[in-house]
């Protein structure tokens, strides 16, 4: 009772204290409210602002970032593109090359590649088996239908072994222009394959690097295409490099799906030394060392096809590549002689390096020019190349710089065509190019 009756006294005091206080507070006019509400809008705007910008500037920095980093990268990537093409070692297809003619050359002596054959058409002889790689003439009536005929026929002109003068092989028509190409008939694979190119046509082939799958990074497989005029391809063979090999070892086939060595389309193989300098292409004939005394009388021991021998770079100097070709002679009927050795006195490498040139063909790749404009090495590839690599080359006689027996060269990252010539075949050429794809520590 005592506490609500100081309850009920204090009230109205209280509130009569309250009163003035709740009377003294400034009321707000409209204007004002308006313009405070207005003032809070504009600090909520300019909040919000200053978070857009923030969060703006953020964005253009990272994107500022981004664009510094991508122009880097792309000033490393020109700058090593730009080293590569200035490297010593790449050779370069010359876009201006143009033909030039043929140097007068001293008559000399020199032992043909087949011998003497008169053709059945009584106006083109052949040489051949060791020596020149040139196609001797006959004397014709009409000096002016001999030079279109050497033009149209892709005759090779005289060279020193020719009848003619040196005046007039100097002045014959240049023999760098392209070799005419005609769809061969492909039959059967593996005689195609062994069969040399005919005389005067140049086979135009395209090979193709497969890296996909799960080794194939290490152990690519190769394929070999004919190039028809109709831009359709025709399968021609396909290599691979064996597993667990203690020299570098291709097994070269007639079929893509099968690559194996006891497969009935195995048609023959590239075998390296331990060095990786020197290759030797074999048949699938039985390997002497292996072979019993019946095999031996029964003549179905292996052919040696080529041998290829790339020039060690024991001083460190850096330049394209060097490398000499060896094959078996042809004989004056056109065919190849037949090289079986039984003991590694006999081999194709062996008689290179013992100067036993009887029966042989020795090869070499034509030395690149270097360009002062382009700071590379070029080589006129007639358009057949496009890109720099240190794997493009071509093969020449030396008693005939101007007829190349084969040229292969880079297009694309894998993709490289290869072009041969008589006297090699298709498995001959192929093998010769898979050489250039196995590395090689020794020469580079």
């Amino acid at each position: 009772m005592v506490q609500s009756s100081a309850r009920a006294l204090a009230g109205p005091a209280a509130s009569e204290h309250r009163a003035p206080r709740s009377c003294c507070r400034r009321q707000r006019s409209p204007e004002q409210s308006r313009e405070a509400a207005m003032e809070g809008v504009s600090s909520h705007r300019t909040l919000s602002y200053s978070r857009w910008s923030y969060d703006s500037v953020l964005d253009d920095e990272g994107s500022n970032l981004r664009q510094q980093k991508l122009d880097r990268q792309r000033a490393l990537l020109e700058q090593k593109q730009k080293k590569k093409r200035q490297e010593p070692l790449m050779v370069q297809a010359n876009a201006d090359g143009r033909p030039r003619s043929r140097r007068a050359r001293q008559s000399e002596e020199q032992a043909p590649l087949v011998e003497s054959y008169l053709s059945s058409s009584g106006s083109t002889s052949y040489q051949g088996v060791s020596g020149s790689m040139s196609f001797e003439e006959e004397e014709e009536e009409e000096e002016n239908s001999s030079s279109s005929s050497q033009l149209n026929s892709n005759t090779r002109p005289s060279s020193a072994t020719s009848r003619k003068s040196v005046r007039e092989a100097a002045s014959a028509p240049s023999p760098t222009a392209p070799e005419p190409s005609v769809d061969v008939e492909v039959q059967d694979l593996e005689e195609f394959a062994l069969r040399p190119a005919p005389q005067g046509i140049t086979i135009k082939c395209r090979i193709t690097r497969d890296k996909k799958g799960m080794d194939r990074g290490m152990y690519p497989t190769y394929f070999l295409h004919l190039d028809r005029e109709d831009g359709k391809k025709v399968f021609l063979l396909a290599g691979r490099k064996r597993k667990k090999s203690k020299t570098s070892n291709y097994l070269i086939s007639v079929d893509p799906t099968d690559l194996s060595r006891g497969g009935d389309s195995y048609i023959g193989k590239l075998r390296s030394n331990l060095m990786g300098t020197k290759f030797t292409v074999y048949d699938n004939g039985v390997n002497p060392q292996k072979a019993s005394s019946s095999t031996l009388e029964s003549g179905t021991l292996r052919q040696e096809l080529a041998a290829v021998c790339y020039e060690t770079n024991v001083l460190g100097f850096k330049g394209p590549r060097k490398m000499s070709v060896i094959v078996p002679g042809m004989t004056m009927v056109h065919e190849r002689v037949s090289i079986r050795p039984r003991n590694e006195h006999e081999t194709l490498l062996a008689r290179w390096q013992n100067k036993n040139t009887e029966s042989i063909i020795e090869l070499q790749n034509k030395t690149p020019v270097w360009n002062d404009d382009t700071q590379s090495y070029v080589l006129n590839f007639h358009g057949r190349v496009t890109q720099a690599s240190v794997k493009n080359f071509q093969i020449i006689h030396g008693n005939d710089p101007d007829y190349i027996v084969m040229q292969f060269g880079r297009v694309a990252e894998d993709v490289f065509t290869m072009d041969y010539n008589y006297p090699l075949c298709a498995l001959q050429a192929f093998a010769i190019a898979l050489s250039s794809f196995d590395s090689k520590l020794a020469c580079e």
